[in-house]
């Protein structure tokens, strides 16, 4: 075995962030991973994020790794192609809105009849049931409804308005929830030769990621807010965002021996915020980061996007590299990031081109001739996009 799960086959009928997200990891952890987009693309190929060469930056982003199918799903030869490949696969995941698959009659119950042992991930905002079951949802959502907006904002300026966190936490970390429960699924399959549903909501798993918080209150009956003004002496977590000459830091001081090694140097009592910045106001961000480093503080520079990929450490572990797009050429990617010392995983491929794997999936896997093809293709079942390269500015 070269990769951890080249044995399984996933049907990726997911969109925008969240269940892109899940599909790729599953991709490079070595799935052979089928994206079925309609023949007009999907929603995620137009953003967010800048058109480039043909499709948004975020697209190109979470879709490594995959190949393409475009099928007309409103078509009943559409579905038929799409149920021949259910009967092949191992899993397939979603985030339609609830209701979205069953009135294409492809819900749960209809392909757990094509393919008993079927794992069949549902993810949504909200859940499969429950009263905000129906309700659209994004990120932002999901990180407003748990709490991590309010904490952000409050975090920033105790008297200030919520804060949306960056990078699409909201949809990432359901993500990664989708793919651990997956996995499970896969293994209680292989001890028992059933399939089943997992039904993944956004708000389930942020208000999970947000267990520390919330677990505080149902326990101590106080918000953190609450908790600070009863008990103003507890709060002793040294550790801020700090200005230097020329940028930014991170200052963790949340490390006991590294303060002791701190209040020894400065020959104070007691190591304040305040203390911290006075010291490294005057300081270049290097030299901050050495001088604490050199105490034994956890410190890290606060980078823009542009110098992450920069970073020294990171280019050594391998955490950005080059694939092949059909249109953009050789274009650079965040990698794998976690290092397995027997099935390495990694990035090997860029984003599908709509279509792009429609004669290798119809003719390898479900055995079309080359007329049958033609003919879906002459039909608008499936739809092939054409591979010249495009301008870089459309």
């Amino acid at each position: 075995m070269k990769k951890i799960i080249e044995d399984i086959r996933v049907l990726d009928m997911t969109h925008a962030w969240f269940g892109p997200y899940c599909t790729m990891l599953l991709a490079e952890l070595g799935a052979e991973v089928i994206k079925v987009e309609p023949p007009w693309g999907a929603l995620g190929r137009l953003g967010p994020g800048a058109i480039f060469h043909g499709a948004s930056t975020s697209f190109y982003a979470v879709n490594l790794n995959k190949k393409g199918i475009a099928i007309n799903l409103k078509d009943p030869r559409g579905i038929a192609i799409f149920k021949e490949l259910v009967k092949k696969s191992d899993v397939v995941i979603q985030n339609f809105i609830p209701g979205t698959m069953e009135r294409m009659g492809l819900g749960y119950d209809v392909l757990k009849e094509l393919n008993p042992k079927i794992i069949y991930a549902a993810l949504s905002g909200f859940g499969q049931s429950g009263p905000y079951r129906d309700r659209p949802s994004y990120a932002p959502i999901a990180e407003a409804l748990s709490g991590f907006t309010y904490e952000t904002g409050e975090k920033a300026d105790h008297n200030g308005s919520p804060l949306n966190v960056s990078g699409g936490l909201g949809d990432i970390g359901p993500a990664m929830w989708a793919v651990t429960c997956i996995l499970a699924a896969i293994r209680y399959r292989d001890k028992t030769g059933k399939g089943q549903m997992i039904d993944v909501a956004q708000a389930d798993c942020m208000v999970s990621l947000n267990t520390v918080s919330i677990t505080s209150y149902l326990i101590s009956g106080m918000t953190g807010e609450e908790y600070r003004r009863k008990y103003p002496a507890a709060q002793t977590t040294i550790g801020s965002i700090i200005k230097t000459k020329d940028g930014w830091v991170e200052f963790a001081g949340f490390r006991a021996k590294g303060l002791d090694e701190l209040k020894r140097k400065l020959g104070v009592e007691e190591v304040t915020n305040e203390l911290v910045n006075k010291l490294v106001c005057n300081m270049t961000r290097d030299e901050a980061i050495k001088y604490m480093l050199d105490l034994g503080i956890p410190i890290a520079p606060i980078y823009a996007i542009n110098e992450i990929p920069k970073d020294p450490h990171l280019i050594t572990r391998n955490m950005f590299i080059e694939v092949e797009h059909p249109k953009a050429g050789k274009i650079k990617v965040v990698n794998f990031p976690v290092k397995f010392s027997e099935t390495p995983c990694k990035v090997e491929s860029a984003s599908p081109l709509l279509g792009q794997n429609n004669i290798e999936i119809l003719t390898n896997l479900l055995g079309y001739s080359e007329e049958q093809i033609s003919q879906l293709e002459s039909d608008g079942i499936i739809v092939t996009e054409k591979i010249e390269r495009i301008p870089s500015n459309t």
